[in-house]
């Protein structure tokens, strides 16, 4: 038998203190129950590793780290010394001994928590980060494991073995099924990173087991960087819409739409355990919190139907750019690129006749945003999710209807604010406010058919026939209050606190009450109401009456108001009359057809008066679609060589792209030709190349590299799709050869001005070839480089990836059109330099 050498036994006894057994072993320590003879009491030492205790500059900063925190949902250190000394040195810390369970162990007892424990219960956890992170830590490494439960059941915060400050280079370290998309991208951690981990423990604590509960390492890695996590639509108990969104914030993949630290997600929690009073319902303490009662149980009915979420938030994120201080282009036509078809959508819209009187067509929201500015954009934005989101029932009249009318009203409050509404984004507000005024009845036809068909009868006893009808019309307040338990529009104002609309909007949402002022309010907000009752008051009259009873009604309701929007009634009726057409134009848009005589054809404007709407985008035709084919193979490399590359040519592979690449390539060349005659600057430009190219090719990123004027490096400068501003700022392109040295992939392609795709940079000779910065922080398995050079000299470089080794195929088409755009750009740069 051979032998076997025995492990080293450790030591009884450590500075004063006495070992009595192991409670906890990793990678980097040993903990040990100990016992304080001086002070009579049990404590957890915590003894590092040879491997470990050889770097003292880390075991000290543990210390130091918790030293400094003081929180009593934090384990306190009591002590830090070193035994020894040189070779046999043997650094340990003291800890308060934790006898409880870790969490992973209690959860595995006890099972899930209700929505509500889990939020108070982790309130502790949060309250001692949002310390940590104020002090400039980040923990990294929270986890089930690393919260111990005291004998008073509270959680106590554990290990800051890894904790780092906020900001500063760091290896990625840390268990991977916790960890933030970009820690495992190898991003400078941020307490982002600890939020994200936060998310994830808030979800185990109500499913009883973790989110990510895939098995295999590179499964779970895969998973956190490549798809968006949510609560499951099935939990073991309920959990509401209101907390759904805010774990939703808390588990962004890009960090910048989370919750910026602990104190931010801890408050959002706060606010919605206790949720505050709604001041503007009607009656005593009791009708209040019953009204409140029947929007929980509302919206609980809403989240079962999974476009719900998908719905809070688009109109979340796209809310979201609009109220940030930071607003731009680029960040609103990002937010609207995510979705599909709401591009689609938008982009028909704006190349209707009332927004393409600039001229030519518009193909990417870049454009959009230039010529009709942000706020247009952002409305057009907000009012397609709506339909967008319903589309599955969009051949219901009923919802057809309801959203037209919405859209109507929207369209006519634009209209009828008087010229002395000077203040930025009032005539917005006032489009917004009186067209969400309808989303409780919109959501309630979509989401409750049954019971809105209900309040139809209540209101309309003679339209909606059946025998347990009223007699006498009830009014719609009344009869949605008496079927749903609140009113529509407060049904919508609960939706739209849900959705984190600002209070001057849910204000706006809320209908005037009484008789019109006989002049407009001085205060903008009331005006602003105000003018959103006229315009639903009269998008109402048209809907509901016949066109020439329909007319007489919508003069004497013009009349009402004209005092108070400031407007003279013939004024009132012609901004009718323009608004009708409009709809009717964003009718065409949105390819919503009506049945002959339905009632929403009232608010349509009458044949003679509609103009014909322009044709959409992306269709053929273009003259752009006609550029030359000069793109060409290009091999870089010494001929022969095992890495030449060349650019792949192929057809007829399918790809997730648009339906007609080309087409949308040749669209987009088309729009920006159009927009360096009007002298656009270089960045709006830029941005729309990188647009064009999005959309139409299916690419998981694009990006734009941009020359330094000091280092001469190529930095990334813009970026649509997948990642966050640090991988952006990761790509750093030399483009001056260093003598004796061979140039990495990415320099050699931009010094030499050669077109590149990559099909397969898994390889073990391209890997060779790679840049570290690269491998590190990008590493996509197949991507295409277009450089830009200018008299011969490196100035920015066109950079697109995809997830999968081979998954880039282009026609030769579609490679000349993408020579196309970066000769655009090129010129674009020449435009921008005089020269």
């Amino acid at each position: 038998m051979a032998a076997t050498s025995s492990p080293p036994r450790a030591p009884q006894r450590v500075g004063r203190f006495e070992l009595e057994r192991v409670i906890g072993r990793g990678s980097q320590a040993t903990v040990w129950l100990a016992h304080d003879p001086r002070l009579a009491r049990d404590v957890a030492l915590k003894l590092m590793t040879p491997q470990a205790g050889s770097n003292l500059g880390d075991w000290l900063a543990e210390a130091r780290h918790v030293a400094a925190l003081n929180h009593p949902h934090i384990v306190a250190v009591f002590e830090a010394d070193v035994q020894g000394s040189g070779a046999d040195a043997q650094p340990y810390l003291v800890f308060e001994y934790i006898s409880g369970a870790s969490l992973d162990r209690h959860l595995l007892a006890r099972g899930p928590f209700a929505p509500r424990e889990a939020v108070e219960w982790l309130l502790g956890v949060l309250d001692a980060l949002a310390q940590a992170h104020a002090a400039g830590l980040v923990h990294r490494d929270i986890k089930p494991s690393n919260l111990l439960i005291d004998a008073a059941g509270r959680a106590r915060v554990t290990d800051f073995g890894i904790a780092v400050r906020s900001g500063v280079a760091a290896v990625a370290v840390g268990t991977p099924r916790y960890a933030a998309p970009e820690t495992l991208r190898g991003a400078v951690p941020t307490t982002a990173v600890d939020v994200f981990a936060l998310g994830l423990l808030l979800a185990e604590l109500m499913l009883g087991h973790p989110l990510v509960d895939d098995t295999e390492v590179p499964a779970v890695r895969k998973r956190i960087v490549e798809t968006d996590l949510a609560l499951p639509a099935q939990m073991p108990q309920p959990v509401d819409d209101a907390l759904r969104g805010v774990i939703q914030r808390a588990l962004a993949r890009d960090p910048v739409r989370r919750y910026a630290d602990a104190a931010e997600l801890r408050d959002a929690l706060r606010l919605w355990l206790t949720p505050a009073a709604d001041a503007r319902t009607s009656g005593d303490g009791g009708s209040s919190k019953t009204k409140a009662g029947a929007l929980d149980f509302l919206l609980r009915r809403m989240r079962h139907k999974t476009d719900f979420p998908a719905l809070s938030d688009s109109v979340a994120r796209i809310q979201r750019v609009a109220a940030s201080e930071n607003e731009s282009l680029s960040s609103l036509a990002g937010e609207i690129l995510k979705d599909v078809a709401l591009t689609h959508k938008l982009l028909r819209l704006v190349n209707t006749a009332h927004y393409s009187q600039a001229g030519g067509s518009i193909s990417t929201v870049s454009r959009a945003v230039a010529l009709m500015g942000f706020a247009g954009v952002r409305n057009l934005a907000l009012s397609l999710v709506l339909v967008e989101h319903m589309n599955d029932k969009l051949h219901a009249q009923q919802i057809k209807q309801e959203f037209l009318r919405a859209l109507l009203a929207g369209t006519l409050a634009e209209e009828l604010c008087p010229g002395s509404m000077s203040q930025p984004g009032a005539v917005e507000e006032a489009f917004l406010g009186a067209m969400f005024r309808n989303l409780g009845r919109l959501l309630a036809e979509f989401y409750f058919p049954e019971e809105a068909e209900q309040v139809r009868r209540l209101v309309h006893p003679g339209v909606v026939p059946a025998r347990d009808n009223p007699k006498v019309p009830v009014p719609e307040a009344r009869a949605s209050q008496s079927v749903l338990g609140l009113s529509y529009e407060e049904l919508g104002l609960g939706v739209a606190r849900h959705w984190g609309l600002p209070e001057t909007l849910q204000r706006c949402m809320q209908g005037a009450g009484g008789v019109a002022p006989a002049q407009p309010p001085q205060a903008l907000a009331e005006r602003l109401r105000w003018v959103a009752t006229a315009a639903n008051d009269m998008a109402d009259t048209l809907l509901q009456h016949e066109p020439e009873e329909g007319a007489r009604r919508l003069a004497e309701v013009g009349a009402r108001y004209a005092r108070v929007l400031g407007v003279p009634a013939p004024d009132v009726l012609g901004a009718v009359a323009r608004s009708r057409v409009r709809l009717t134009e964003l009718a065409s848009g949105l390819e919503i057809v009506l049945r002959p005589g339905a009632p929403a054809e009232r608010l349509m404007a009458p044949r003679d008066a509609a103009r014909a709407p322009t044709s959409a985008v992306g269709g053929t035709g273009h003259a752009a679609a006609d550029a030359p084919d000069t793109i060409s193979d290009v091999a870089l490399g010494p001929s022969g060589c095992e890495s030449t590359l060349v650019l792949a040519v192929a057809k007829g592979r399918d790809r997730a792209a648009a339906a007609d690449p080309a087409g949308v390539l040749a669209a987009g060349i088309q729009d920006i030709t159009n927009s360096m005659v009007e002298d656009v600057k270089l960045g709006e430009v830029l941005r729309m190349i990188l647009e064009t190219i999005y959309r139409a090719l299916g690419f998981r990123r694009v990006l734009f590299c941009l020359r330094d004027a000091k280092s001469g490096a190529l930095i990334g400068r813009f970026m649509l799709g997948e990642g966050d501003d640090s991988l952006r700022a990761a790509f750093r392109v030399g483009t001056r050869p260093v003598p004796g040295a061979p140039a990495d992939l990415f320099s050699a392609v931009c010094i030499k001005g050669a077109d590149t795709l990559i099909g397969d940079a898994t390889t073990a000779s391209m890997r060779a070839r790679l840049p570290a910065w690269y491998t590190a922080s990008v590493d996509a398995p197949a991507f295409l480089l277009l450089p830009l050079l200018v008299k011969g000299a490196p100035v920015g470089l066109i950079y697109a990836d995809k997830a999968e080794a081979g998954a880039i195929v282009l026609s030769e088409k579609e490679l000349s059109l993408l020579r196309t755009l970066r000769n655009q750009a090129v010129m674009a740069f020449r435009q921008a330099s005089g020269g």
